[in-house]
């Protein structure tokens, strides 16, 4: 087995644990905090919302600070790094004495975290033009289907054998990544610089800058549109179901439904987008993702949503591929972790700030506007792609084919 493939095996399992890791928490968190000794129904509301969100936050701060050190060191000392780092702090979530001591331990845990960048930093560096798209395109599921999945597993395990147990399986599947990244992951890596360059350093040595800032925002914008529906499919399922029982599971389902179309489609699209250009295939997925969120506020029952959430997780498999590509493309190698890192950055505040935009415009418009929102985000989004990238790397690849032809 080629030594990129073999690499991407281990870090597509770590990166997928690690979502798992970062969301699992969600369906369980009131219920532990109460198990806790939080009575109060407010308070309990109060410290899930800044339990969960506090690591996002805490992890986009130290996503490009991780992203400076693996170009520095390498990214396999930063996966030994975060996966022993959250094996321990997320098993030692199982025996919180309190509340405080939980929402200490979400915040080192952002701390720690930097997995995921360390692995598309390694992925792209280490992984020859020809795979690139196909490599990152399969590296990206692993992380969106850890983190759509994540909430369904962790109300399963916590139902069925307890919210503790919950903590503890998922610090022994990041122990098990910690174990195969030091057996089996290899890097051929060679420090290129002496002096650690500042911020203003490397913003001057990024060539497109213009281009990497668009990339960052369509970033932000796909992982705001994935979570906004977060805190409100449970209650929008529930109005479908008119109460039925088991709502909770359906919701799991729908939401999780877009993380199992992500992981089938990724790959093939990572293929398309290396035969027919990585900027045509983003901004056909985001026309798309934008298109399918509408139907979502008109449905009349569960499953209509879960083959649309099943349809948005296709198109939505176009975009991340597209972004990691097209960021390799554009950055030199000696600045790829700590661009990764930027990135990352903007993923993590876009699940925060999905999740915060879900929550008040259902709360103060409905549940089906937070449909119609999301939309107009990705087709605004789409818009400046097609002006920002589009037309730019359309232009570009007319001239290398023209220079072909001579």
């Amino acid at each position: 087995m080629p030594i990129w493939r073999r690499n991407l095996l281990v870090c597509w399992f770590g990166m997928f644990v690690t979502g798992i890791g970062m969301s699992q928490i969600a369906p369980i968190l009131p219920l532990y905090i109460r198990q806790l000794g939080v009575d109060d129904p407010g308070a309990v509301a109060r410290y899930s919302g800044l339990a969960f969100g506090i690591t996002f936050i805490v992890s986009a701060i130290f996503s490009p600070i991780w992203g400076l050190a693996a170009d520095k060191y390498g990214r396999k000392p930063m996966l030994l790094r975060a996966s022993l780092g959250m094996a321990i702090v997320i098993g030692c979530m199982g025996v919180a004495p309190n509340v405080y001591a939980l929402i200490g331990l979400r915040m080192l845990q952002g701390v720690i975290t930097g997995y995921g960048t360390a692995c598309t930093t390694l992925i792209a560096t280490q992984t020859d033009k020809e795979h690139a798209g196909f490599a990152l395109g399969t590296l990206s599921t692993a992380n969106i289907a850890g983190s759509l999945l994540g909430p369904t597993i962790g109300g399963l395990i916590g139902e069925n054998f307890g919210m503790q147990n919950d903590f503890f399986l998922i610090g022994a599947l990041m122990l098990i990544a910690f174990a195969t990244t030091v057996l089996f992951v290899k890097e051929n890596f060679t420090r290129t610089e002496t002096k650690v360059p500042g911020m203003k350093e490397i913003w001057s040595a990024i060539p497109e800058k213009s281009l990497t800032v668009t990339l960052f925002v369509t970033f932000f914008v796909l992982s705001v549109a994935m979570y906004s529906v977060e805190p409100v499919i449970t209650v929008y399922v529930n109005q479908l179901t008119q109460g039925a029982s088991h709502v909770a599971l359906i919701a799991g389902i729908a939401f999780s439904a877009s993380g199992l179309a992500n992981m089938l489609a990724a790959p093939q699209l990572g293929k398309v987008s290396d035969r027919v250009g990585t900027h045509k295939v983003m901004l056909a997925a985001l026309l798309a993702a934008g298109i399918v969120f509408i139907p979502q506020a008109f449905v009349t029952n569960a499953w209509q949503l879960t083959g649309l959430r099943f349809l948005l997780g296709i198109a939505a498999a176009g975009l991340n591929p597209s972004v990691n590509t097209l960021i390799k493309k554009i950055t030199p190698d000696s600045l790829t972790g700590r661009v990764f890192g930027f990135s990352m950055a903007a993923g993590y505040l876009g699940v925060f700030a999905g999740s915060v935009m879900g929550g008040q415009v259902a709360g103060w418009l409905g549940a089906k506007y937070v449909f119609f929102t999301t939309s107009a985000l990705l087709l605004a989004n789409a818009v400046w792609v097609y002006f920002r990238v589009y037309r730019k790397m359309n232009r570009a690849q007319g001239s290398v084919d023209a220079e072909a032809n001579k």
